[in-house]
């Protein structure tokens, strides 16, 4: 008769007795006061597989390290919306001294029937002047300053000022050396 897989491996060495052929081992107390029940299975908990390796300098734990990353992101939030509010105050302030500079130098006309037509945000946008106001604009003595939507004709001396304040607010000055105006449009269209 053969012998069985485990009887091969005891002669060869590889495996162990089983443990009622080991010798008995004491039972020990796992209760902090050392009384146990009689006829109660022990508490057996699952040893960890492998023991805590002690830190190395450095490391830091995976709490630690989420709590930094997310006082960095609160931190980098919080400084984005400070300078947010500080480009709000500034844009603000800058608005408001625009419409102090232009309150009553608009030259705009009721009566004004002319389109006069400019790119502005990438469209064809258009400021209505009068016959007598349209040479003076295409040659560079009144210019056109955007303020709160609206398309405002101002002097010359005005809308340079208007652009040091704001550069964006300045919509059309055209030069003077140059009649055709710098927007490509030929300033005698009408459309």
């Amino acid at each position: 008769m053969s012998e069985s897989l485990r009887d091969q491996l005891l002669k060869s060495g590889l495996a162990r007795k089983l443990r009622s052929e080991a010798p008995a081992k004491p039972a020990r107390s796992d209760s902090p006061r050392g009384d146990r029940a009689p006829g109660r299975p022990q508490d057996r908990r699952p040893k960890s597989a492998r023991p805590a390796e002690p830190r190395k300098r450095g490391e830091i734990d995976l709490a630690k390290a989420y709590a930094l990353r997310d006082s960095s992101e609160r931190a980098e939030r919080e400084r984005a919306q400070r300078e947010a509010e500080q480009r709000a105050r500034e844009k603000k302030e800058r608005r408001q001294r625009l419409a102090a500079l232009l309150e009553g130098k608009a030259e705009n006309a009721k009566d004004a029937e002319i389109p006069r037509h400019f790119p502005h945000a990438n469209k064809i946008r258009r400021v209505y002047v009068t016959a007598e106001q349209l040479p003076r604009l295409n040659g560079g003595e009144l210019g056109v300053v955007q303020l709160a939507g609206r398309y405002l004709l101002v002097g010359r001396d005005i809308a340079q000022a208007a652009r040091d304040i704001d550069g964006d607010a300045l919509v059309l000055l055209c030069d003077p050396h140059n009649a055709s105006g710098e927007d490509d449009v030929p300033s005698d269209l009408v459309w």
